[in-house]
């Protein structure tokens, strides 16, 4: 599929405001975006309700409406400016859900807007639980035993069965909002009336409980010609359980035998094409640590947080790439912007290790709820690189300003 040249005009969809579970790593991405595409000579114009990012910069984008991301506006902005296409994969859950709301208003349609990059059908079989749940069933892929529920009285039906505990994830929700781990029939009607409340869709994956096993994430390319790269492997130190947003991960994996690695990688490949995301995706995995059993946790079909890590660990500029692929160009016809020497369909290599750990906003907020859990409550992050894993970690210690450069129990104590 060559560069498209039918489309001149194309509308970007940004974050929103900075909050927890979306924050400054969506205006990287952004940002990068927009900008690739006006390399490739088309007009940008931005919706974007945050006048604190760079994103906003009016050198970003040729138009830029600082204005909230709803529904109304941005089909004022569509009247006015007359789009050919739309990209909100590069927005996070904001921008994605955005798209799917304009579809169902039945604006694009009206004025021909293309949606670009991973278009609707992919977004809705990754983020809705049931159509994500039969995919992975027709691809032979493991999930969970799960059940899709409406109401928290079909919630208390399928414990009953199946027992506790048991994880809430409620669908089109970013940061595991609304979601949340059940030991008991109290605990699931309370999460489960939240996370039906925080769903768009008003709609809870309800699954058995996989904590304690290893999460793994791998971040994969594909683009219009069915070429797919993994980016970038991550391992999450804490188990799944602890959201990856929250979780200490580390960039390449350390405990995974070549073997597990390969066959992790291959699903995670396998995923990205029977969904037919063209950009960026991100894949998590939880791989049980002591046998080669794995189940697919879930699929972002967009740039996410770990987006932002894995570019900056490799080198691998993802949303800049995600955009040409979603004008057409291939994996194999991008130049990598970064080493200017080879194309983006060679993947990275790592000598050396990355480190992340999540900044917790709890010295303002010193009565929040310290228990981690699958809800995020980080508000941003550090990452550290060096030559060894403790040289990577320990940067990473002293780099989150806590005046300590160490993690030993008797300096922590009295944080």
């Amino acid at each position: 599929m060559p560069k498209r040249t039918d489309i001149k005009k194309i509308l970007v969809i940004g974050s929103g405001p900075i909050i927890i579970g979306q924050a400054a790593e969506f205006d990287y991405a952004g940002s990068q975006a927009c900008q690739s595409l006006r390399e490739e000579g088309y007009e940008v114009i931005l919706i974007n309700s945050n006048p604190a990012t760079i994103m906003t910069d009016t050198a970003i984008a040729d138009r830029v409406y600082i204005e909230p991301l709803t529904v109304d506006f941005a089909k004022r902005v569509i009247y006015k400016e007359r789009p050919d296409a739309i990209l909100g994969s590069l927005g996070g859950q904001t921008g994605l859900n955005l798209v799917v709301e304009l579809h169902e208003d039945g604006i694009l349609d009206e004025f021909g807007v293309e949606i670009l990059g991973t278009d609707l059908h992919a977004i809705n079989r990754a983020e809705d639980r049931e159509l994500f749940r039969s995919l992975m069933q027709e691809i032979n892929e493991p999930v969970p035993e799960s059940m899709i529920v409406h109401t928290v009285e079909e919630a208390v039906e399928f414990a009953k069965r199946e027992g506790y505990p048991l994880v809430v994830r409620p669908a089109y929700t970013l940061g595991g909002t609304g979601g949340g781990f059940a030991d008991d029939e109290a605990e699931l009607r309370e999460i489960c009336d939240s996370g039906l409340k925080a769903s768009p869709v008003h709609q809870c994956l309800i699954e058995q409980s996989i904590a304690g096993y290893k999460e793994i994430e791998y971040e994969v390319m594909r683009d219009a010609k069915d070429n797919a790269i993994v980016v970038c492997n991550m391992e999450n130190i804490d188990p799944v359980g602890v959201h990856t947003g929250d979780s200490t991960v580390v960039a390449p994996v350390q405990t995974l035998t070549d073997r597990e690695n390969q066959m992790l990688r291959n699903a995670s490949l396998k995923i990205i094409r029977a969904l037919k995301i063209c950009g960026g995706c991100n894949v998590q995995l939880a791989l049980n640590p002591n046998s080669f059993k794995y189940y697919v946790i879930e699929v972002n079909p967009r740039v996410s947080r770990s987006s932002a890590l894995a570019s900056k660990a490799t080198g691998y500029p993802i949303a800049k790439i995600s955009a040409k692929l979603a004008v057409g160009l291939g994996l194999d016809e991008i130049i990598n912007p970064i080493t200017k020497t080879s194309y983006a369909c060679f993947e990275p290599a790592l000598d050396y290790i990355v480190t992340k750990f999540a900044r917790f906003p709890f010295d303002k907020f010193p009565n929040a709820d310290r228990h981690l859990g699958t809800q995020m409550k980080a508000t941003g992050e550090i990452m550290s690189i060096g030559r060894t894993f403790e040289e990577s970690f320990l940067k990473a210690v002293r780099s989150l300003e806590m005046k300590v450069d160490h993690i030993y129990k008797k300096e922590l104590a009295g944080l």
